[in-house]
């Protein structure tokens, strides 16, 4: 888990060093986006949270799950194991 986690994160922070050429790669599976709304888009998805969350993000995720059985959406709570 740990090595799919490194790899993940420099996949990830290859496309932020590149992304304007990442954008134009994406936009073969945009129906008919242009590149503005594409990196708009994309950037919501793929930033620096995405490379790292942080204790707030692990505490969101907790807080999603927990929150998620209160409502009864997943029967049971849910334990999360965070890779490094």
């Amino acid at each position: 888990m740990s090595e799919v986690s490194r790899l993940l994160k420099l996949s990830i922070q290859y496309s932020l060093d590149h992304r304007r050429e990442a954008l134009q790669h994406a936009l073969q599976y945009a129906r008919d986006m242009d590149i503005g709304l594409a990196d708009k888009f994309v950037g919501m998805y793929v930033n620096d949270w995405t490379l790292d969350y942080g204790e707030r993000g692990r505490a969101a995720v907790k807080r999603l799950l927990q929150e998620a059985h209160a409502a009864g959406i997943i029967p049971r709570p849910a334990t999360v194991e965070f890779v490094e």
